[in-house]
């Protein structure tokens, strides 16, 4: 029978031939001098992005003019942000708060799930909206053509339904590895790189599944998305006032900031072998992409968006002037 040596969940006295229960997250444990500040940090990057990103659903929901495909497809990112922040950064409030920090097999498997799930889907509409902007500055008069509710509602579930579908097969494929020892995961959250470390069993055909999916999440969406850029911004120069050229590209600049903070983050922690996994580099990428991102975005959208701003007066009586 295949095993492997080290630490086993059979600390509680079982063989080393025992299939691992339960995982422990070994989170923040290297540095139990900062255990107070960080709790205090992801509490409060916890509740802004889950304030924050409500808030944006809230007001696209129930302000007529924002009933656009832009705004459509603002609402599914929320969403997504949501689902990614609360998929990792209860249990990282509960390691903090606690010591030991165990997750069962099914749990962790549960969060793989909803991580993949919400990470690819993100960086799946990241690109629908860089199409949607494209349209919209370079090819304004057949916009309402191009992007109708019917396509934008068969690209949203599109999104959401291949990400599940990518989601299954990723976390398919991890639970029928076996794990036998040592049942650490040198991160604060179930991740496919360090998981793969602790395999009792061969590898290769998730090494080659995630592979794929970081050629097309990683790399054929960023190419796609820098090429819906590349065309917004030969058409912006092309713009002979300044205040066109203004106007033009304060309706991407923000798309745009989010993308190079996602695609920075996601990209040091996925696009690389197992092998080269460092734990610290993909702590501080993990924080980027599941705690800071999703509290960002709201404010990105809705600083430099005058549109969300009016609606927010209108919903929010303490933010009139």
């Amino acid at each position: 029978m295949e095993w492997c040596p080290g630490v086993m969940l059979g600390q509680l006295g079982k063989s080393n031939h025992t299939l691992v229960t339960e995982f422990v997250l070994q989170g923040f444990s290297e540095h139990p001098h900062l255990h107070l500040p960080l709790l205090g940090c992801f509490i409060f990057l916890y509740t802004m992005a889950l304030v924050g990103n409500t808030l944006i659903i809230t007001v696209i929901t129930s302000s007529s003019g924002l009933h656009s495909p832009m705004y459509f497809f603002l609402f599914n990112l929320a969403t997504m942000d949501i689902i990614c922040t609360s998929s990792v950064l209860p249990k990282v409030l509960v390691g903090l708060a606690w010591e030991e920090n165990t997750i069962s097999f099914q749990g962790c498997m549960a969060q793989l799930f909803f991580l993949s799930w919400s990470l690819s889907s993100e960086l799946l509409l990241l690109t629908v909206m860089a199409y949607d902007r494209y349209v919209a500055i370079c090819r304004p008069l057949h916009y309402g053509t191009l992007m109708s509710l019917q396509l934008c509602l068969a690209l949203a579930v599109a999104v959401w339904v291949i990400c599940a579908l990518n989601a299954s097969v990723h976390t398919g494929l991890m639970a029928r590895l076996s794990f036998r020892g040592p049942n650490v995961i040198t991160h604060f959250f179930c991740e496919t790189p360090p998981m793969l470390l602790l395999s009792c069993s061969p590898t290769h055909v998730n090494s080659i599944m995630t592979l794929l999916a970081d050629e097309f999440y990683g790399y054929l969406n960023f190419l796609l998305t820098l090429m819906s850029y590349g065309y917004i911004i030969a058409s912006i120069l092309r713009i002979r006032s300044a205040k066109g050229k203004r106007r033009a590209f304060s309706t991407c600049s923000s798309h745009l900031i989010v993308v190079s903070i996602y695609y920075s983050a996601v990209s040091s922690a996925y696009i690389s072998p197992a092998s080269n996994y460092n734990p610290e580099r993909n702590k501080l990428a993990g924080v980027l992409y599941t705690a800071v991102s999703p509290t960002l975005n709201p404010l990105i959208y809705t600083l430099r968006n005058k549109d969300v701003k009016t609606a927010l007066r209108k919903l929010l009586p303490l933010c009139r002037p």
